[in-house]
């Protein structure tokens, strides 16, 4: 009896002892999050039918409003009442500014001391070198947010407002406002925006609301410093990468999702500036947002496999996309060209890429393979679903995007699968949106030093 006191008080001292690190924080910080909105849309006050839709699906849905995601197992617009569809809006919020940031207003809100702790734990989510500056920049975050999406909203406001009264032109613009800059993917239209698809000022506000919140908000900032502060000499290569990057996919994905898919099914029935437009469109919102104005169930193949590039690719660091970030892939090109050339340094605008970073960037864009595949190779085996469908899924998820082949209705391709499945699906969305997350931040984190280093010796590749 004695020894199995011991062993009791002896593990309650570990953990009484126990402090988790910041990543681990932030985890926790999410699932609870998640958890308790699972709780709230599994009520049947949340429900349009006055009965609770499971727990499973509220689980699902609850998980992919927080990880920002859009891929939807109940149609929002239909199965979720207004209270239902406010507390998605709530989650989307939260999930785009981040669990930690938002804590963190509510403490500066309160007039709370910041301590060394939680700012780890804001620079972690943040997605930022140090903890310098980081509850100015968290402040800065909320303030932007608030304006651009004020501007979304009052824009899509003015545009509903001829096709509905002023309450319900409000909630559409705002709701789909806070989506788009959250890079959420959620509208209350059934068919997500098909109905806008020759819609020019619905196309192009979401999609810049879209790019902006994909762009990332360190981004923003550093500009802001330089541009209108005048505190800053010179742009960062992290910010020339990412406007690059960005620029680049969105020109290349215009041009090629055009080229593919302009005399298919997909984009039967518009005229050539409104397939521009689409083409436009689906190419910003295939690296990380998840609206769509056209039905990918019937678009090419080589289409899909093209989107899923873009999706992989996702948006920026410190914003509100997924994928493995624009900057990963800018530095492994970087590197792949360098190797080619055969130089011994990576450089990008004149500066010198440190070797701890490219390492890590090939560590995370194969540790998202792995993810890939993996969790691809469990859902064809549980679900026996198309492979192209089921890989479109799963990227889909990973990359926090929600776009997806459908269920031949209004929802996701995940609305087929068992409740395995959409746990399976729900477990990839919750890591794509905290694991590329965390080691992203370890790609930044300054190498330890090893005491003992054995000989070099050679190895043939390749």
């Amino acid at each position: 009896m004695r020894e199995g006191s011991t062993d009791l008080q002896s593990w309650l001292e570990s953990f009484r002892r126990y402090r988790a690190g910041p990543a681990q924080i932030l985890a926790f910080g999410f699932l609870t999050v998640i958890l308790m909105g699972a709780l709230l849309l599994s009520t049947p006050l949340a429900s349009s039918g006055g009965e609770s839709i499971g727990w499973v699906d509220a689980l699902f849905t609850s998980t992919s409003a927080v990880c920002v995601t859009g891929l939807i197992v109940k149609d929002t617009p239909s199965d979720f009442s207004l209270f239902g569809q406010i507390v998605i809006l709530s989650l989307i919020q939260i999930g785009g500014l981040g669990y930690a940031a938002s804590a963190t207003v509510l403490v500066v809100l309160l007039g709370m001391r910041i301590s060394m702790r939680e700012r780890l734990v804001m620079k972690e989510a943040l997605n930022v070198l140090s903890t310098e500056g980081v509850v100015r920049l968290t402040k800065w975050i909320l303030v932007m947010t608030l304006v651009v999406e004020l501007a979304g909203t009052i824009i899509l406001l003015l545009w509903f407002l001829p096709h509905h009264d002023w309450t319900r032109a409000f909630y559409l613009g705002l709701f789909h406002s806070i989506s788009a800059f959250n890079n959420a993917g959620f509208t209350l239209f059934s068919d997500s925006l098909g109905g806008f698809r020759s819609d020019v000022v619905m196309n192009i506000v979401v999609a810049i609301l879209i790019v902006m919140g994909g762009i990332g908000f360190v981004v923003y900032h550093e500009l802001y410093r330089y541009k209108v502060r005048r505190e800053l000499h010179h742009i960062s290569v992290h910010s020339k990468l990412v406007l690059l990057v960005t620029a680049v996919t969105i020109v290349l994905g215009t041009l090629s999702i055009y080229l593919f898919e302009s005399a298919g099914q997909a984009m039967a029935g518009l005229s050539t500036g409104e397939k521009w437009m689409a083409s436009l469109f689906h190419a910003v919102s295939a690296r990380t947002a998840g609206f769509t104005t056209m039905d990918l169930s019937s678009a090419f193949t080589f289409t899909l496999f093209f989107m899923i590039l873009l999706m992989f690719v996702g948006g920026s660091p410190s914003s509100t996309g997924g994928g493995v970030k624009t900057t990963t892939l800018g530095i492994t090109l970087a590197a792949l060209w360098a190797t080619i050339k055969g130089k011994r340094d990576v450089t990008l605008f004149r500066r010198r890429i440190p070797p701890g970073t490219i390492h890590r960037a090939f560590l995370l864009i194969f540790i998202a393979v792995i993810m890939v595949s993996v969790f691809t190779l469990v859902l064809l085996i549980v679900e026996g679903r198309g492979f192209m469908p089921t890989l479109f899924e799963v990227v889909s998820g990973l990359a926090t995007v929600g776009l997806s082949t459908g269920d031949g209705g209004s929802l996701s391709l995940s609305a087929l699968f068992s409740d395995f499945g959409k746990l399976v699906m729900v477990l990839a969305i919750f890591i794509g949106r905290l694991g590329p997350l965390t080691i992203g931040i370890g790609a930044f984190q300054s190498l330890q030093r090893e005491r003992l280093r054995f000989p070099e010796e050679k190895v043939i590749i390749g």
